[in-house]
């Protein structure tokens, strides 16, 4: 165990080695003064945005992986829970958006209607009891908004699993080389973005077939502020 942690250790210190920690530093602290010197009515997300290189979407394999991140990047990430009593129960008393199944059989099917209510949160959990019927309940559509519910169990603690959701994110390769995923807020310090910015990066560099030779450049901005380029 010993070796194999050391082995990681070495493995991660090699990846993250072509980022150099002063230029982090600086870039992270200029995302945030510059979000400082102006103020939003909303709570900016900070994003890393990515350029890669010598892939061909057609001919290689897509990647696509999740990983939490030590700190919460996105609270504003809106969850709803369709539950069973049990959990529809714990959901209303703790002040977690709600639905239970004869909400959703009011929908009737209606593809309008059901793309209309997954428009209305971000992402949805489920009782594991419910995941084989919602999908009779509503149809497809659901599956289709990129919504299904995550399955949650009675043992399951709902506010953490909220927490869990958005403390994680996803890399996915498409049609295009360009890839952009939220790592934190401006109401972080810099260590914790930091903290965030480089395990995303690690686990991206880890997704891809060469490495470091698929990423031409990194860059790290505000929603509204100008980027900084890390790599």
């Amino acid at each position: 165990k010993a070796t194999v942690s050391v082995l990681y250790c070495l493995s991660v210190n090699l990846k993250m080695s072509k980022i150099q920690p002063a230029l982090l530093m600086e870039s992270i602290n200029t995302v945030l003064t510059h979000a400082a010197s102006k103020k939003r009515s909303f709570q900016e997300s900070v994003e890393l945005h990515v350029n890669l290189k010598n892939y061909d979407t057609q001919k290689d394999k897509r990647f696509s992986g999740s990983i939490p991140l030590p700190n919460v990047a996105r609270p504003r990430l809106t969850v709803c829970c369709i539950g069973d009593a049990y959990h529809y129960e714990r959901a209303q008393k703790s002040g977690i958006p709600a639905m239970n199944i004869e909400d959703l059989k009011k929908l009737n099917k209606n593809k309008k209607l059901v793309k209309k209510m997954c428009a209305g949160y971000d992402a949805f959990i489920a009782s594991d009891t419910l995941i084989k019927t919602i999908p009779r309940v509503v149809g497809p559509h659901m599956n289709r908004c990129g919504k299904f519910p995550t399955p949650v169990s009675q043992g399951d603690d709902l506010q953490a699993k909220i927490t869990d959701m958005q403390s994680t994110i996803k890399f996915q390769l498409k049609k295009v080389l360009n890839l952009g995923v939220v790592v934190g807020h401006v109401g972080m310090d810099d260590q914790q973005l930091r903290q965030n910015t480089l395990k995303s990066i690690n686990f991206l560099v880890s997704l891809l077939k060469k490495n470091w030779q698929n990423i031409k450049s990194l860059y790290l901005k505000s929603t509204f502020g100008p980027p900084q380029r890390l790599y």
